[in-house]
């Protein structure tokens, strides 16, 4: 490695030298002395080769001091690694002593504490089979009558689910007709109607077209500003037999069942959605889309698991399938809409009533103005009034003073006695 460093150096020395010299060549050659390039290049020759010599020389040094260097790293390293080694047996004889010892110290203790554990479990187990007998005695005649009226709870239990095992026979064979199933859902999707919209704001069995004999289930009226509002058509489905089978599949973990049962409840959700749109999509009367109901969340679910089924149907046949949770968030919507509408006609009451009461406080300005007339007036005369209520009353009053001095001067007991002002001239 040392050799292949020093030869790197040479090389690199030597490339600078070149780069030099061919530096100087170029100079010249720019300056077109011909005579002086040959004595120039003869000059540097000498000097690269002397150079040479000389890094060649101080190459072979730093290749003998390295080599020293790295004898002196060997020995060092070979001395250390003895060092070390002698260490790890001392420690390892040290570690193996001292772990002899503890072995020998834990098994004594770990005796020791066999023999106080097996006295105290005899102990113990004396005392708990003495108790265990007692209990035994009590439990047995309390353990008889508790399994005399665990008997009895269970076959009450038993009969309730026999009546239970009925009632789902019932709701079996109920899901088993079409018909019965299809009033179910109907039902169902009347009481979200009738628990978000408003009276008045749907018609059921609801026939859009009088040219065309198809009825529509729910027909809900949209809140907009028209004579004839356009209605929305909501139509219940409920593919019982395709969704039966999806479930079992998944129960039965039958991958190619479980597929096969998700296409066919894909291709009837398909032509449901076709039908639908071809019997309930007829605008003006009616909006642009319409719905498709399922009436379980369980089937809605699964029917949003198949990849891109309701963005598709949506999209080509302008049919929304929704189920229980989400189409009361649509009804309140459409809800939200009436509302909306409501406040916009009371909206333009309160402006004409404004108006009106516009023009009734200019008219009560006028009368308020006549009013503040009149009552200037009435105050110049009150005031009027009152100037000479006062005029009267000063009168009054001088008249009455008058009258008592004349008394007091014809008193022969006040003839010394000097007339009296009036006090209050």
């Amino acid at each position: 490695m040392f050799d292949t460093l020093s030869t790197i150096a040479i090389w690199a020395s030597a490339l600078g030298a070149g780069l030099a010299c061919l530096l100087l060549l170029v100079l010249l050659r720019q300056r077109g002395d011909g005579r002086g390039e040959e004595d120039l290049l003869a000059r540097l020759y000498v000097m690269m080769e002397r150079e040479g010599t000389a890094r060649m020389a101080d190459a072979q040094n730093q290749r003998g001091h390295l080599a020293e260097v790295e004898r002196v790293l060997t020995s060092r390293i070979e001395q250390r690694h003895q060092d070390t080694s002698q260490g790890l047996g001392r420690i390892a004889s040290i570690v193996s002593r001292e772990m002899g010892e503890m072995r020998l110290s834990q098994s004594e203790a770990l005796r020791m504490m066999a023999a106080e554990s097996a006295s105290q479990l005899e102990a113990i187990r004396s005392a708990v089979n003495e108790r265990l007998h007692e209990a035994v005695e009590r439990q047995m005649q309390t353990s008889f009558q508790r399994v005399l009226e665990q008997l009895a709870a269970m076959q009450k239990a038993m009969g309730e689910v026999s009546a239970m095992t009925a009632q789902v026979g019932d709701l079996k064979r109920l899901f088993s007709n079409v018909k019965t199933r299809g009033g179910w859902g109907e039902a169902q999707l009347r009481a979200i109607l009738d628990d978000v919209l408003p009276e008045g704001a749907y018609e059921m069995n609801c026939r859009l077209s009088d040219k065309s004999r198809d009825v529509v289930e729910f027909a809900v009226r949209m809140p907009v500003k028209a004579s004839v509002p356009p209605l929305l058509a909501i139509d219940s489905k409920f593919p019982t037999e395709a969704y039966e089978r999806l479930l079992q599949a998944v129960e039965d973990v039958n991958p190619d069942a479980e597929r096969a049962a998700r296409r066919a409840l894909e291709t009837t959700l398909r032509i449901e959605a076709r039908k639908i749109a071809a019997k309930y999509i007829q605008p003006p009367v009616t909006v642009e889309f319409a719905v498709l109901y399922l009436p379980t969340d369980g089937l809605y679910a699964e029917v949003a698991r198949i990849p891109g089924l309701i963005d598709e149907i949506g999209r080509t046949s302008r049919v929304i399938i929704m189920g229980p949770g989400l189409m009361p968030a649509m009804l309140r919507t459409i809800h939200l809409g009436y509302v909306t509408l409501a406040l916009e006609k009371r909206t333009d009451d309160i402006a004409r009533l404004l108006g009106a009461t516009r023009q009734e406080m200019l008219r009560m300005d006028d009368v308020l103005e006549k009013l503040a007339r009149n009552a200037s007036a009435m105050s110049n005369s009150i005031d009027e009034a009152r100037r000479r209520t006062g005029i009267v009353t000063r009168q009054l009053r001088d008249l009455d003073t008058a009258s008592f001095v004349g008394d007091m001067t014809e008193d022969p007991l006040c003839e010394a006695t000097p007339p009296v002002a009036a006090p209050f001239e």
